[in-house]
């Protein structure tokens, strides 16, 4: 059986130390604040990103773009000239063209390498959800499975990662074009926060609304408890948008209530924190995706 790589990009918001401890190879993604062009290497974690933070507080703008199809060429080929296979694990094709151009770079590749393997898998998910299916790729590869094997796994399983988000600021929703600008008026006036998910098509959508920033973080709990499978077994991942002391009450009023294995702190990183802005919390699980708030 030949060896592979498991390749993904900077959207799965994975902390530095699991980066190594899993050999996984994140591609950088590029993201363009107050004019000035930055990418996104994991690496570049705590100070790095609390600045980036600090800098939209006070009103700074940041968009982001897509992995184009060169980049892919040049990352996918220095692994087949080593001889590896490889397995890439893409941003939701919902919400980004960035599968699309590894798709593209796959095809070139493969009439080059044709005795290689080079197997592509949209995620159909975000952030700490491509996160925690990466996470689980990895553990799967250190177990033995061959590349044929995780591949088809990780295509049965990436319907299982749910994720559910709550933000701070309803302006960075407006700005992206994800809610009106009038909701995120009335909404800033009266301390309505959203709930949002990523569906099996892989998009960004509203599941509801609630008062109020404790009431927001006790409805994922409830979210979860009433769609997670098997917790006890379960790593679970918690992302924050430089809003730590809220990640960690999350995580505390999860302790009290579901009794999973572990609970995992990160970031979330400039590229998917340009659509939801500081204070954004979320968290990711295996269990049953799309289920209406309690």
């Amino acid at each position: 059986m030949r060896n592979y790589k498991i390749i993904t990009d900077s959207t799965c918001d994975l902390p530095p130390h699991l980066i190594k401890e899993l050999d996984l190879h994140v591609i950088p993604m590029e993201f363009v604040l107050d004019g000035i062009s930055h990418f996104h290497d994991l690496e570049d974690h705590g100070e790095k990103i609390a600045s980036f933070y600090e800098k939209l507080r006070e009103g700074k703008s940041s968009t982001t773009s897509m992995i184009n199809t060169q980049r892919f060429l040049e990352i996918f080929e220095s692994y087949l000239e080593e001889g590896l296979d490889i397995l890439h694990i893409s941003f939701s094709s919902g919400l980004s063209g960035t599968y699309n151009a590894s798709r593209l770079a796959q095809i070139e590749l493969q009439e080059k390498y044709p005795d290689q393997k080079i197997c592509l898998v949209d995620s159909l998910a975000a952030s700490i959800g491509q996160g925690l299916l990466v996470y689980h790729a990895a553990m799967k590869k250190k177990e033995g499975l061959s590349l044929d094997a995780l591949h088809q796994w990780v295509e049965e399983e990436k319907t299982t990662v749910s994720h559910w988000f709550t933000v701070e600021d309803l302006m960075h929703l407006k700005r992206g074009g994800r809610i009106s600008a009038l909701s995120a008026n009335v909404g800033t006036a009266l301390s309505i926060k959203p709930i949002l998910s990523v569906n099996l098509e892989g998009k960004l959508i509203t599941q509801g609304k609630v008062m109020g920033r404790k009431k927001s973080l006790g409805e994922l709990v409830n979210l979860m408890k009433a769609t997670i499978l098997s917790p006890e077994e379960q790593v679970i991942l918690i992302g924050h948008g430089d809003s730590l002391e809220d990640a960690e009450l999350l995580a505390k009023k999860i302790q009290r209530e579901i009794p999973v294995k572990e609970i995992l702190f990160t970031y979330i990183g400039p590229v998917i924190g340009s659509h939801t802005g500081p204070g954004m919390i979320g968290v990711t699980f295996l269990g049953r995706r799309s289920v209406p708030l309690s």
